[in-house]
């Protein structure tokens, strides 16, 4: 095999060079013209197809009005408590952290609204359940201990209410239900 002369590979390296260049530029000139068939494809996709599914989620506002109505529970009754709320699928919409709540009521307030929306229960009832599947507890994230409740929409669980800090479970799940009911005013 010839070799070729150092002129000849770079006029032979240029040209590649010079047809990738042209075959990129061809390729996004071309497609740069065309989004509007990429977004009309997306928009056929809509709600009536059927192989979509639709949920319900409270919005922020309704979020922190449960929220302040559980805190306002609390504090009403001269409770500590930090409380949380998470959507349907447990991820933390707000949380609000009363004046003087200790430190560990944050991530227990989340913990019990994730594992009131999971469910659809109040924590208390759940935490009735360990004595039969005590393997429950042991699920990431969740939390069996009274003070979290459900909001639900249509029969369905749309968020979960947590608090934490009070000196009793029971009282964390009453102020939890003080926001529940806030949302039906």
């Amino acid at each position: 095999m010839k070799q070729l002369s150092p002129r000849t590979r770079i006029l032979t390296t240029a040209a590649a060079l010079a047809t990738v260049g042209a075959a990129t530029f061809g390729t996004v000139s071309a497609t740069a013209g065309t989004p509007d068939a990429a977004a009309k494809a997306a928009v056929t996709a809509d709600a009536g197809n059927r192989h979509l599914t639709s949920s319900t989620h409270l919005n922020v506002a309704a979020a922190t009005k449960a929220a302040e109505a559980a805190l306002d529970a609390a504090k009403k009754e001269n409770q500590r408590v930090t409380v949380a709320v998470v959507d349907r699928n447990g991820n933390t919409i707000v949380t609000l952290r009363g004046d003087g709540a200790g430190p560990q009521s944050y991530e227990s307030a989340e913990r019990k609204a994730y594992t009131a929306v999971s469910w659809n229960a109040p924590t208390s009832e759940l935490a009735k359940r360990l004595t039969q599947t005590p393997n429950l507890k042991d699920i990431p994230g969740t939390l069996f201990l009274a003070g979290g409740a459900p909001v639900t929409a249509k029969g369905a669980p749309v968020a979960g209410i947590g608090v934490a800090g009070a000196p009793s479970g029971d009282l964390d799940e009453k102020f939890a239900k003080a926001g529940v009911a806030a949302l039906n005013r």
